[in-house]
């Protein structure tokens, strides 16, 4: 029996998403990779269907290189309802708690915040997507299972408060916090939003989540679905592929290495190699990017004690 043909065409590079509010990052995904007519991509680093903003989808020989995209620091802008605990820490979740937050106010408010800044300890959600002898915790959660999480570290960079909305200025009497996020991988904002609520004394959950930026990828130039797809309408997919970014660009914070065609044809061979410029560039264990002189991008390459570069991920 024959090898059953690809479906899609081979498609390369990371199109910045702004995802919408109500579907799942992966439905964003599948949307995606559809309109592209593309053989291959992933999302770097979930959001909720609650959440909205920047979902880097990978395509082809850029998905080797996501992992620098789910490593990378975050920004968000969330909107934290006080007063009101939910199961999921968000609005998706049943209510399990109220209380009087009626005489909180801004201040109050600023005061907690600053002892969530720097250096934490967060308690993951059961409603993440971190996973537990191979299954998601959410997956647990809805089966009403829950079990022990131990604390992660994560750094917060930034913290701030955009706007308050005080108990007597809200239709719901229940105060709203406007705020802020610069994180490190790994932060849960449902959880920054719970804790908060915890030391108020009221409760707290997730209201709206919109993500400003994801590593180097900024809003700004983020393209919707509903752009895409009125942009295609019934057009060959390739209209789409001037979105595409470059498939180094998930890795663009490393260093950028440039080789003659002899050095990058042994490199391509799996074969560490010598060059001077790995002296000015990194360390023993540095990761670099590695460029022919005509500017094709080969992949990652990593510096050996040696003083060469070993290739790491390359493309094909």
């Amino acid at each position: 029996m024959g090898r059953r043909p690809k479906w899609g065409r081979q498609v390369n590079g990371v199109l910045l998403l702004n995802k919408p509010t109500g579907i799942s990052a992966n439905d964003a995904l599948q949307r995606a990779k559809r309109l592209f007519f593309a053989n291959r991509a992933g999302h770097t680093g979930a959001l909720d269907p609650l959440a909205t903003g920047v979902l880097p989808v990978c395509f082809g020989e850029a998905t080797k290189f996501s992992q620098y995209l789910l490593d990378a620091d975050k920004r968000y802008r969330s909107t934290f309802c006080l007063g009101m605990t939910t199961e999921t820490g968000d609005a998706d979740g049943d209510v399990v708690a109220t209380s009087d937050a009626s005489a909180i106010t801004e201040q109050q408010v600023l005061d907690a915040m600053a002892d969530f800044r720097g250096t934490i300890s967060q308690v993951p959600s059961m409603y993440s997507a971190l996973k537990h002898n191979g299954q998601p915790l959410y997956k647990l959660a809805r089966q009403g299972i829950e079990v022990e999480r131990e604390a992660r570290q994560v750094k917060i960079f930034s913290y701030e408060l955009l706007s308050f909305i005080p108990a007597a200025d809200s239709p719901d009497k229940l105060p709203r916090a406007e705020v802020e996020v610069h994180c490190s991988k790994g932060t849960y904002v449902r959880s920054l939003a719970e804790d908060l609520g915890k030391a108020l004394g009221v409760g707290a959950f997730v209201e709206k989540l919109h993500r400003i930026a994801a590593g180097p990828y900024h809003e700004d130039d983020a393209v919707t679905l509903d752009e895409l797809t009125e942009e295609r309408g019934e057009d060959r997919a390739e209209v789409l592929d001037h979105h595409l970014l470059p498939e180094d660009s998930p890795a663009s914070g490393l260093p950028k290495m440039i080789l003659a065609d002899d050095t990058g044809y042994y490199l391509r061979q799996g074969q560490p190699v010598m060059d001077l410029q790995v002296y000015r560039l990194g360390d023993e264990g540095d990761m670099v990017r590695l460029f022919l002189e005509s500017g094709e991008f080969l992949g990652v390459g990593e510096i050996t004690d040696d003083g060469r570069v070993a290739p790491r991920r390359l493309v094909k």
